[in-house]
């Protein structure tokens, strides 16, 4: 089975917490700028920047 077809097979919060082991050591590898670029990547919306939205919080 392809890994997306097994997450899109858990629940949301169970997917997570199976990616996060295996998302720690892979950033853990990278440098802080990459590390960055995706974490924000990861924010952002099609309608907008959520981070930007997350300012005026």
């Amino acid at each position: 089975m392809e890994l997306a077809q097994i997450l899109d097979s858990m629940e949301p919060a169970e997917a997570l917490a199976a990616l996060k082991p295996q998302l720690r050591k892979i950033l853990s590898s990278l440098d802080e700028e990459t590390v960055v670029e995706f974490v924000t990547g990861l924010m952002e919306q099609k309608d907008g920047d959520k981070l930007s939205s997350m300012v005026h919080l």
